[in-house]
């Protein structure tokens, strides 16, 4: 099939601020999609001018409130809209809309003759803002009334399940030409990879408009290009990829999509977000993911999933690689590597033997982190608010353990050579420090503590910023990021990352 277009939608009170926005991404597109519903009142008057003024053919969408847009003035009122806008089309159809998205309830038998007589396009579409669509196929059947009509299903789902049927029902579409998409943030694999599930085209919007489209859970059409390469995938596009929840910020697809690009393979790597691990391995069985990386809160939980794992994750008890072996996973974990590697660099030290070592957290990757720091033969104490966790945590290293509260600040300056930050407290955070965002709030730096906090999104979180401001020397966890990301890509490719 013919690659997915990339549609900009344009989102702008104005349609000057619009073609300003169309030249900001001009390279990366294929058409676009004026939002009237979007323009102020007074510059619809003039719409009928704007696929002239775009230079790029132009979806019109006059979206309803009901269906997920802003008009509200009547049926009546949104069909002079239409009219006004198909009218007087030039001989040129360059000049004219090239598609009309008329909903499903929409049937002005006028309207839809003006398109058929000058080469405009109907997209029939159909949005559940709510819920998802199960019943796909039968829908898009429903809606291709004419081979003229472009079919379009866009739904809101609920979990990571609710994708996963789209991509099961879209393998039997074969050729025909419809557009698909599963909203939100859960539905970001089906805007990446609209070529595996037959779609016409993908939406995207751009960066300046995300507060406008927050819950439609568009990409700008820059990353769609730059980061995930949408121009190059196709059916038999490898996938890899990252799950979590709520994995609201990754730099993984980043790293591992340069590094596909770098070394000319054939595969992309999306987030795909789930809040059950098993529904992500769902997912994945019927896409055909490749390899997953495995983060929060998924490290522990996913062992259930495997058939095998690596000597390390036995021992570690905690999991961030899967590779898919046609019926079955195994798995391995390379966040002892990569925090060990970044540590090392940091402390300028080979080893961090007889160091004292206030490890926050009990989760998943506090075990990779234990792991490491027991083979670099620190002393280490386990702070956890849930005591059962800590002390599970420390027995299985032979570490002492504490509750993370105010009245063990004592214990924390105890083993404060370093402190290493390994909940995810703080992340996405630029807030100054508090009780929400540090999860050791109350512990007063002295200075001469080295603080690692594995979290990268802030580049500075809160707990960095109030130990640096006290003097101490503080890392992020970008290059842990980086160093266990190259291990896994090695994994996934069988290739070293350049």
């Amino acid at each position: 099939m013919k690659r997915p277009l990339v549609c900009l939608t344009l989102t702008g009170k104005t349609l000057s601020e619009n073609i300003a926005t169309i030249e900001n991404y001009r390279k990366y597109i294929d058409l676009v999609e004026l939002r009237v519903d979007f323009l102020d009142e007074n510059e619809r008057l003039y719409i009928r001018n704007f696929p002239a003024m775009a230079g790029l053919p132009c979806i019109l969408t006059i979206r309803r409130k009901i269906d997920g847009g802003r008009f509200d003035e009547g049926e009546s009122s949104r069909t002079v809209l239409f009219a006004r806008a198909m009218a007087f089309a030039e001989e040129n159809r360059s000049k004219n809309f090239a598609y009309v998205d008329f909903e499903e309830d929409f049937h002005v038998p006028s309207l839809q003759d003006s398109a058929l007589a000058f080469g405009t396009r109907v997209i029939r579409s159909v949005h559940d803002m709510q819920n998802p669509i199960l019943d796909i196929s039968s829908r898009l059947a429903s809606l291709r009334t004419t081979g003229y009509e472009i079919p379009k299903i866009a739904f809101m789902p609920k979990t990571l399940s609710d994708v996963t049927n789209l991509f099961q029902q879209a393998k039997k579409f074969g050729e025909s030409e419809q557009i698909l998409c599963a909203m939100g943030p859960l539905g970001l694999p089906s805007r990446i990879l609209s070529a595996k599930i037959n779609s016409y085209l993908t939406y995207t919007s751009p960066v300046e408009a995300s507060a406008r489209l927050q819950t439609l859970g568009h990409l700008d059409p820059i990353t769609l290009s730059d980061i995930y390469h949408f121009q190059s995938i196709s059916d038999s596009t490898k996938v890899f990829g990252i799950t979590g929840w709520p994995l609201n910020s990754t730099l993984s697809p980043a790293l591992h999509n340069k590094g596909f690009e770098k070394h000319n393979i054939d595969a992309v790597y999306v987030p795909i977000r789930s809040e059950s691990v098993d529904d992500a391995i769902e997912f994945c069985n019927e896409v055909g993911v490749k390899g997953l990386s495995v983060t929060i809160p998924h490290k522990e939980n996913v062992l259930a999933d495997l058939r095998e794992v690596s000597s390390q994750v036995g021992e570690i008890g905690a999991c961030n690689t899967i590779l898919n072996k046609g019926d079955y996973w195994i798995g391995d974990n390379t966040d002892a590597l990569g925090f060990s590697r970044s540590l090392l660099e940091f402390t300028g030290t080979k080893n961090i033997k007889h160091w004292k070592v206030a490890l926050i957290g009990a989760g998943g990757a506090a075990k990779a982190v234990a792991y490491a720091l027991k083979t670099l033969g620190a002393k280490v104490c386990v702070f956890n608010r849930t005591a059962s966790r800590a002390k599970k945590l420390a027995e299985q290293f032979g570490f002492k353990w504490a509750l993370l509260t105010p009245e063990n600040e004592h214990m924390i300056e105890k083993y404060s050579d370093l402190i290493v930050q390994t909940t995810s407290v703080g992340m996405g955070s630029s807030s100054p420090s508090s009780s929400e965002n540090d999860p050791i709030y109350f512990y007063d730096f002295k200075g001469h503590e080295m603080v690692f906090d594995i979290i990268y999104v802030p580049e500075t979180t809160p707990i960095m910023a109030r130990a640096e401001k006290a003097g101490c020397r503080v890392q992020n966890g970008f290059p842990m990021l980086q160093y266990q990301g190259y291990r896994q890509f090695e994994l996934f490719t069988g290739e070293k990352y350049d």
